[in-house]
């Protein structure tokens, strides 16, 4: 349970409101809560570093959107609106693909552009822009303070996890559980090596007695021991409690500043396996490990010609939607663009469960705002309202789109009463949500039913010449060059796995049944390869 998250939410998301009505700056206070909304809908538990760049890119990006979309606001013509917001979702887009950093970018500068069309602030046009900003930098400061004193603990977690995982792969040795604790440990070495990818580059420059130089000590050490657990794992023999606790014993000598003393493992090495995790014993008490010169494999979304497809089908979502508003003269319209900004980011998941999710969230945050409403209308209490919505939002960014969803609903129905618009909205509301989420599912699955399978077909053929090249390089590549060999491959075969899973979520996921089979057949003979490929 994200407690922080959610002490963060409720607190960014109030005190703007709180600050407003003691100043009298409602509609500036309003659109600084906007910017910690959407601040808190990017809080994460990732290392302080990522956390920083990716909230510093949303409030770049959306502080330029709402510039931009409040630029043609002030023209008065509604053709200048549509064409900024179309532009808006193009560019948005065409930058997404590019990572996470600007996927989130490229998102909210769309939202920005809504919100500044859609939005009328009084005032000069820089207000509006900084106040949005002002609330997105309220998260980041509250969201990366225990950096203060907290330093590394996300990274040194994320390490000891790779330990504990070998521990509970190992005791599944022998079993019809060993591949799938494989696979989890893999996946905690994944997250590890994502995690410390930053410090790694920089490793050298480090004192070895310093805390990052003693993370990335252990986390070299950890990629030998998966390679030790591997072999232990195909070897298939249970294995006596000695063995499986050498993982556990190494996670406490090098967390525990103990890891100086002299290392012996608690058992008799026999096989390949047992020898090369006695090996890994030993090299935990016994000074400097040799740096395995690993990268995190490249992640690309699509191609260029999918990114201009993206685009492009994005810029039309938001033309369609924008006009169905115009037409229908829809209170508060900018919701039916916005929804396609949120809904339509098929990196962040399937566009058919987001979709649904975004639906269900709203009908019950609707409901929920609704509830509170018909207790009391009072000022102070809607405001308390937002600190528990704001929270609900920050445990649902880390849990489920439908509950953060409905989070978010319950405080935008805040913010407009707040803004003195005070009609029923709630029905409208829930409309145009699902007007959005059809408008997206139209034109994403007439005009590219196919792009998770793509991706994951892309993404599997990665995977598999991955593996091919570590069953070719291995038997003849010095220890570092294996590892390297052997971490691209898992780490690229985990990514087919997701793709091809998040792929099947889709109406038109028809993938081949063998897909999943091959993947399999794939980690199966680098299990193969990394056992045969240690000394015998």
């Amino acid at each position: 349970m994200p407690v922080g998250a959610a002490a963060r939410g409720a607190a960014a998301l109030t005190l703007p409101l709180l600050l407003g009505v003691w100043t009298g700056s409602t509609t500036l206070a309003v659109i600084a809560a906007v910017g910690a909304l959407w601040g808190v809908g990017q809080d994460g538990a990732d290392p302080y570093r990522a956390r920083s760049h990716r909230l510093l890119a949303l409030a770049a990006a959306a502080a330029a959107g709402l510039l931009a979309g409040e630029l043609a606001l002030r023209t008065g013509h509604g053709a200048v609106v549509a064409v900024c917001l179309v532009a808006a979702g193009f560019v948005s887009g065409l930058v997404s693909p590019y990572g996470r950093v600007a996927s989130v970018g490229g998102m909210h500068f769309l939202l920005g552009a809504v919100i500044g069309s859609g939005i009328p602030v009084p005032g000069p046009f820089w207000q509006a822009p900084l106040a949005l900003s002002a609330g997105t930098l309220l998260v980041l400061a509250m969201s990366v303070t225990p950096w203060l004193w907290a330093r590394h603990e996300i990274e040194k977690a994320a390490v000891r996890a790779v330990y504990r995982s070998a521990a509970r792969a190992l005791q599944s040795a022998g079993t019809p559980g060993a591949e799938d604790a494989r696979r989890h440990l893999s996946e905690a070495l994944d997250h590890a090596h994502e995690v410390m990818a930053p410090h790694l580059a920089h490793g050298s420059r480090s004192g070895p007695d310093s805390g990052t130089g003693r993370l990335v000590r252990a986390f070299h050490l950890a990629v030998p021991l998966g390679e030790a657990v591997t072999t232990l794992l195909w070897e298939g023999h249970p294995l006596t409690p000695e063995v499986t606790g050498a993982p556990r014993r190494m996670e406490q000598r090098l967390f525990s500043g103990t890891e100086a003393l002299p290392a012996t493992p608690h058992f008799a090495p026999g096989t390949p396996g047992e020898r090369a995790l006695a090996t890994v014993c030993v090299a935990s008490g016994t000074g400097p490990v040799a740096d395995v010169p690993l990268q995190t494999p490249a992640r690309p979304w699509a191609t260029r010609a999918a990114h201009l497809r993206y685009a492009s089908l994005l810029a039309l979502c938001v033309l369609i939607t924008q006009l169905i508003a115009t037409a229908t003269d829809a209170p508060r319209g900018y919701w039916l663009p916005m929804t396609v900004a949120f809904v339509y980011k098929p990196d962040f998941g399937p566009v058919f469960s987001r979709s649904l999710h975004r639906c269900l969230g709203t009908v019950a945050g609707v409901a929920a705002i609704g509830a509170v409403v018909l207790v009391t209308d009072a000022r102070w209490a809607l405001i308390a309202a937002v600190a528990v919505f704001g929270a609900l939002m920050a445990v649902g960014v880390r849990h489920h789109y439908a509950v953060a969803t409905t989070g978010l609903t319950g405080v935008v129905f805040v913010l407009l009463d707040l803004l003195g618009d005070h009609r029923a909205l709630y029905l409208p509301r829930i409309l145009d949500t699902a007007i959005a989420a059809v408008v997206v599912l139209a034109v994403h699955f007439v005009f590219w039913p196919r792009s998770a399978s793509d991706r994951a077909q892309a993404q599997t053929g990665a995977a598999l010449a991955a593996a091919e090249r570590y069953r070719a390089l291995a038997p003849e590549a010095p220890p570092a060059q294996r590892h390297a060999l052997r971490r691209a491959a898992y780490q690229q075969l985990g990514e087919a796995r997701r793709a091809t899973a998040q792929a099947r979520r889709e109406p038109t996921g028809a993938l081949p049944a063998q897909w999943e089979e091959t993947i399999t057949a794939a980690e199966q003979m680098c299990d193969a390869v990394t056992a045969k490929a240690l000394p015998r």
